[in-house]
């Protein structure tokens, strides 16, 4: 009985040491350098509301990434993510693991229009009007 014991606790020292975790990392990982963007509103305060933002450089140009969560009338949460890169401004909606992804076509004021096919988001402040056909969404945005 004491042998099973010994034998045990040795089996259950063994395997304690043996997974100990390493903290180092993956050491081929290739970091990016971001910066924080500050989303400010009209009056020049910084918006707490925004989710994550990053500037990455890739070949000297500038690509700014905003991510942001809205909620619709019935609840239900969508990430908004809005991308602006020397070539193109676009917004990827995603819900129930689908992603739209529009590419911005006019900016008036203070309203902005992405659209594809027969898809619209307008975006104005911190709400976005999502348009389907004959389906239309009112998003706000919101803090998780």
């Amino acid at each position: 009985m004491k042998k099973n014991i010994l034998a045990l606790a040795a089996i259950l020292s063994l395997t304690v040491i043996s997974c100990k975790k390493s903290e180092s990392g993956n050491k081929s990982i290739i970091k990016t350098d971001s910066t924080e963007t500050l989303v400010t509103d009209t009056n020049g305060k910084i918006d707490s509301i925004s989710e994550s933002s990053s500037t990455v450089d890739v070949n000297g140009k500038k690509i700014e990434k905003t991510d942001f969560v809205y909620k619709a009338t019935d609840g239900t949460l969508v990430k908004v993510v809005f991308k602006n890169d020397p070539k193109e401004s676009t917004v990827a909606i995603t819900s129930n693991k689908k992603t739209f992804t529009l590419p911005k076509i006019e900016s008036k004021g203070n309203e902005t229009i992405y659209k594809k096919d027969d898809m619209t988001a307008r975006v104005q402040g911190d709400s976005l009007h999502l348009e389907q056909g004959n389906n239309i969404i009112e998003l706000k945005r919101t803090k998780i």
